[in-house]
C-alpha cells in the first residue's frame, strides 16, 4: 500500500530525513510518534505529495500501488485528490459553508457530480453521527464534532490512504477518545490504511504498528 525507500529531505542545510524506508500494508492503522523536530511531520507531508523529497539515488515512493517520484504537479494534484485524504490537528473547515458543503468540496474539486457527492457525503456524515448538524456552520459546531466533519471531509473521495498528524491534539479527553475509536470504526467499515502522526500514547497504543521517529529516520 505505501511504499518509501531511501527518504531524504533538507531544508536549507538542515538535514531533516535521512534515509527514510518505511512499508505499510493495505488496512494497517500505523502510528508514528517520537519528539518533536524528529521529522514526523514532514515525512507526513512527502507521504501525501504534498512535499517532495531529495532526488537522491535509489529513492522511491508508492502508494496504492502507484510510484508518484515522476508525476509532474499537476498529475499529483490529481493524485492527491483521488488517493489520499488529509486530517489535521485544526479543523481547517471553511467558516463561510456548512458542514455538509465542506465535505463536498474535495469532491467538487474532482469534478465530481453534485447530486451524487452531496448522496455520500449525507451517508458520512449519518455513519459519524452528523446528520443532524450537517446544515449547521462551522462556528456552531463544538470541537469534537468539527473535528468529525474533517474527518468526513477527508473521506469523501474514498481514498486508499487517510494521512492525520496530530488529530486529537486540539480536542478534550472524551472527544479525542471518541476520535480514536472512529479510525478503528472507518477501517473496518471502509478498508482505509491510517497513517497517523501524534504524541497521545493512548492513540498510539491502539494502532497495529507504532514507529518510533528520531533524528529524521526510523529507528
Amino acid at each position: 500500500m505505501i511504499v518509501c525507500k531511501n527518504i531524504h529531505k533538507k531544508y536549507g542545510e538542515v538535514e531533516v530525513l535521512k534515509g527514510v524506508n518505511l512499508h505499510i500494508k493495505k488496512g494497517e492503522i500505523v502510528a508514528i510518534v517520537g519528539p518533536s523536530g524528529a521529522g514526523k511531520t514532514t515525512l507526513l507531508q512527502i507521504l501525501g505529495t504534498l512535499d517532495k523529497p531529495l532526488a537522491t539515488q535509489n529513492f522511491n515512493l508508492c502508494l496504492n500501488d502507484n510510484s508518484v517520484k515522476n508525476l509532474s504537479d499537476k498529475q499529483l494534484s490529481s493524485f492527491r485528490n483521488n488517493h489520499i485524504g488529509f486530517i489535521f490537528q485544526f479543523h481547517q473547515l471553511l467558516p463561510e459553508f456548512t458542514a455538509l458543503e465542506n465535505v463536498c468540496i474535495p469532491a467538487f474539486i474532482g469534478k465530481k457530480s453534485k447530486k451524487e457527492t452531496e448522496k455520500r457525503a449525507k451517508e458520512i456524515l449519518d455513519f459519524l453521527g452528523l446528520s443532524h448538524r450537517m446544515n449547521h456552520k462551522p462556528n456552531e459546531l463544538s470541537g469534537g464534532e468539527q473535528q468529525r466533519v474533517a474527518v468526513a471531509r477527508a473521506l469523501i473521495n474514498n481514498p486508499a490512504v487517510i494521512l492525520a498528524d496530530e488529530p486529537s491534539g486540539n480536542l478534550d479527553s472524551e472527544s479525542a477518545k471518541n476520535l480514536h475509536e472512529l479510525f478503528f470504526k472507518l477501517r473496518d467499515e471502509y478498508g482505509q490504511t491510517f497513517v497517523l502522526v501524534t504524541h497521545n500514547e493512548e492513540l498510539a497504543a491502539m494502532a497495529d504498528r507504532k514507529l518510533t521517529m528520531k533524528d529524521g529516520v526510523i529507528v
